[in-house]
């Protein structure tokens, strides 16, 4: 009867800590088919099985455990997927690898993570940040480099973020990531953002500093990015706008400026689809160059966790500008003053 009891109560104590933590294994799966012209001078097109079209793929765990009195620890580990390839390089966890503190002070991470200067205005994009019908604000403008690796500014090694709690709708964060050098501060990163939501009205903004090295005569500098995005659903249809300003201050050298905007409609369809239109334009100061960019999706959902999608976009570049609609498995490039034009059409899958 003793160890009966005994088993009994081990049981019950087992059963008690694993329900106050738990891990998640989760992901999306996406791949398809795309076609893009004009990827090089000499107009050649390309074409095959890419990834990434409608969602980045990914695979993760991430964990929770109730600490009590409202405190909780948490981890995230996740690692982008390649379905065109198998990951020939292998996996890792650079999309983010976490720990952190949450309660009702909001939450603090540590590690690598999306930035506070990224995270909340990108979410505007009707399109996800991915596939040939992305808006292309993000990218590596001048071709400066970042110890880090993050030359575009979304996510930073060594980073502290800290995020509110939701004041009545507003929210905020703030990132700090460090270079961790003995001299110079190439990958260093600073930044946040501020929001509102509040039924069907979305609206935020954000600011970042990454510092960068700087490409020919242009010696170490800053990568100034101010980025302001909102949205509003009326309910048979949801309205974006986003407009971005990009600045890149070098020790040697005058600066050199990037403006970005973006002006989308997205409605429902059916019950079960969705179809897209945005339209991108892409003011290249430092260059003269200009780029017009029309991008138009659908997504039509076989169940909660499978959907079938396709995406055309179309590229003008004048003024000298030679941009190139950006896409993982099929990637572009483009000759100045070129047009292009891609197609995807693929499968998502969520597990």
């Amino acid at each position: 009867m003793k160890k009966s009891l005994i088993a009994l109560a081990v049981l019950a104590a087992s059963g008690a800590a694993m329900a106050q933590s738990s891990v998640t294994l989760f992901g999306i799966i996406d791949a398809g088919i795309g076609y893009v012209d004009n990827v090089n001078a000499a107009g050649d097109n390309k074409y095959g099985v890419g990834t990434s079209g409608n969602a980045t793929s990914r695979i993760g765990f991430r964990g929770v455990e109730d600490l009590g009195g409202g405190l909780k620890a948490g981890f995230w580990l996740e690692g982008e997927v390649f379905a065109d390839g198998g990951n020939p390089d292998g996996l890792n966890f650079k999309r983010r690898s976490t720990v952190g503190l949450e309660g009702n002070f909001g939450e603090v991470r540590l590690g690598r993570d999306l930035v506070a200067g990224y995270n909340k205005t990108s979410t505007y994009d009707l399109f996800s940040q991915t596939g040939i019908g992305q808006f292309s604000g993000w990218r590596n403008w001048d071709g400066a480099a970042a110890t880090n690796g993050d030359e575009n500014g979304i996510r930073s090694n060594n980073l502290v973020s800290y995020y509110t709690p939701n004041f009545g709708g507003f929210k905020a964060g703030v990132s700090y990531g460090f270079d961790e050098q003995a001299t110079g501060k190439a990958g260093r990163y600073a930044g946040g953002n501020v929001s509102y939501d509040n039924g069907p009205i979305s609206v935020a903004v954000s600011y970042d500093r990454l510092n960068v090295i700087g490409s020919g005569v242009r010696g170490a500098g800053d990568r100034d990015a101010l980025t302001l995005g909102a949205s509003y659903n009326f309910g048979v249809a949801k309205l974006i706008g986003i407009a971005q300003r990009q600045e890149y201050s070098y020790a040697a050298g005058a600066d050199r400026k990037f403006n970005n905007y973006a002006l989308g409609v997205s409605a429902p369809v059916g019950g079960a689809g969705e179809v897209k239109l945005q339209y991108a334009r892409y003011d290249q100061k430092a260059t003269g160059g200009e780029a017009d960019q029309l991008s138009l999706g659908y997504v039509h959902n076989l169940s909660k966790r499978t959907a079938v999608y396709g995406t055309v976009a179309y590229l003008k570049n004048k003024d000298g500008s030679a941009l190139g609609l950006q896409s993982k498995g099929i990637n572009t490039t483009s000759a100045a003053n070129e047009k292009q034009t891609g197609v995807q059409v693929g499968v998502r899958h969520s597990f």
